[in-house]
């Protein structure tokens, strides 16, 4: 007997196994209604999706698939209803809008600003062309417009929110007066931002030979470096497991019913 054939018998008992406890009402009958049966299903998908500990299998790439199908079918009608009909149609044939749709759209839009927005539909009808092999060079226009502006407002919106603000949080004074006088806690936080700032930029200052006090605040900032990537990489790692902890959650308190 093989070992995915084992693994088989192990499942379809345990499948049969819930369905006697679901059927006892100890936890929700799929055949009761539509939102058991979706508990079901959201338990299955979470299983399948947690059976890639155990190693690549095709329910793992089933629910990858019914994962990234579902996600671009709900992004791409959020973008139709969110972008093309109320920010394009309703401006470039709002007509049709009302038409169609039974949406309330001022019809009486000028043929100047209609004209303006056949050119974000002119640049979205070449970016369609690079789905085809012999035409895919007319929509790198449109990418190159795309990125350019991505690039230059993602540029402004970094300067003023990261770079420039990171300046002006960094910019204390290294003695803390509280109303009770001295604040020796505050201080000693000042002091230790600011040299941590320096002594990041010490390290990154390749003009000078790497010796005495210099190397020495090098070390120091490339020590601070790896504390703050160790605090962001255990940040990230505590949001995957609450996540984590709610799928546990689903699975054992609303699914199976044992907490």
């Amino acid at each position: 007997m093989t070992r995915k054939l084992i693994l088989a018998i192990v499942c379809l008992a345990l499948l049969l196994g819930l369905l006697i406890r679901a059927s006892s009402g100890a936890m929700p009958n799929p055949f009761l209604d539509y939102q058991n049966l979706g508990l079901w299903v959201g338990a299955a998908l979470t299983l399948f999706a947690l059976s890639f500990l155990y190693g690549d299998n095709p329910f793992f790439r089933f629910t990858e698939h019914v994962f990234v199908g579902v996600a671009s079918a709900y992004w791409m009608v959020q973008g139709f209803w969110g972008t093309l009909v109320p920010k394009l149609l309703a401006n470039l044939a709002p007509e049709i809008a009302v038409s169609l749709f039974r949406m309330d759209f001022p019809v009486g839009v000028p043929w100047t600003r209609r004209l303006l927005y056949a050119l974000p539909l002119l640049m979205g009808g070449l970016l369609l062309t690079r789905l085809h092999p012999r035409a895919r060079r007319a929509g790198s226009w449109t990418l190159a417009f795309l990125v350019g502006i991505t690039a230059g407002l993602r540029l402004i919106a970094f300067l003023d929110a990261g770079f420039m603000t990171q300046i002006q949080n960094s910019v204390v004074s290294l003695v803390a007066v509280s109303r009770s006088g001295f604040d020796l806690g505050k201080s000693l936080d000042a002091i230790l931002l600011t040299g941590g700032v320096i002594c990041c930029l010490l390290y990154f200052f390749f003009s000078r030979r790497e010796s005495g006090p210099v190397a020495l605040a090098g070390r120091f900032g490339l020590a601070v470096l790896m504390v703050t990537f160790g605090a962001s990489f255990g940040f990230s790692v505590m949001g995957r497991v609450a996540v984590l902890v709610g799928r546990m959650e689903f699975l054992l308190h609303d699914w199976l019913g044992i907490i």
